[in-house]
């Protein structure tokens, strides 16, 4: 069956949800409905067309959970630029640096990691920034959020009733 759009009263997506517990959260006055699809669920005692995207009727706070340390993490949080020349690259072209190298005693944490491209890693190589006459556009920092969150759908597969919802932090992919 359908998968069903979960917005928050905001109009944020939150998350894909089944159409059954959409039903639910309908009957209990949670949601309301604000697109359909075509089809019509039936029950013994009434019909009803099968929703596409609800809405919350309350603000949904969504927890803050700390940010996992990860590659991709840090590229997101430098924007995806080399932190020594400031350039933008694409994912398959970058790095991650150690500002203080592991030969000194450089932890592997936020602090301490900085997006890189690759020639800026190679002419720094076991240095510190200064030594190597480069400077940190930015100092690392563990961030409290991420500023981009995304959620991947194929442009094939999603419902043509979503799209005008999926603006906030949704990348859709050919």
């Amino acid at each position: 069956m359908e998968h069903v759009l979960l917005l928050n009263i905001t109009y944020e997506p939150l998350k894909v949800i089944n159409w059954k517990r959409a039903i639910i959260m309908l009957t209990l006055g949670k949601v309301e409905v604000i697109e359909e699809y075509n089809r019509e669920i039936h029950s013994v005692s009434f019909s009803i067309k099968l929703p596409a995207v609800v809405r919350l009727l309350r603000f949904v706070r969504r927890p803050k959970t700390p940010v996992r340390f990860c590659r991709q993490n840090i590229y997101i949080r430098d924007e995806y630029k080399c932190q020594y020349c400031g350039r933008k690259r694409p994912p398959g072209e970058l790095t991650w640096d150690h500002v203080l190298p592991r030969a000194r005693g450089g932890k592997t944490e936020w602090e301490n990691i900085v997006t890189c491209c690759i020639e800026c890693n190679r002419k720094k190589g076991g240095r510190i920034p200064s030594e190597a006459s480069m400077s940190l556009i930015r100092r690392p920092s563990k961030p409290e959020w991420l500023p981009v969150l995304k959620i991947r759908l194929s442009l094939r597969h999603t419902p043509q009733s979503w799209r005008d919802y999926l603006y906030w932090n949704i990348e859709l992919e050919e």
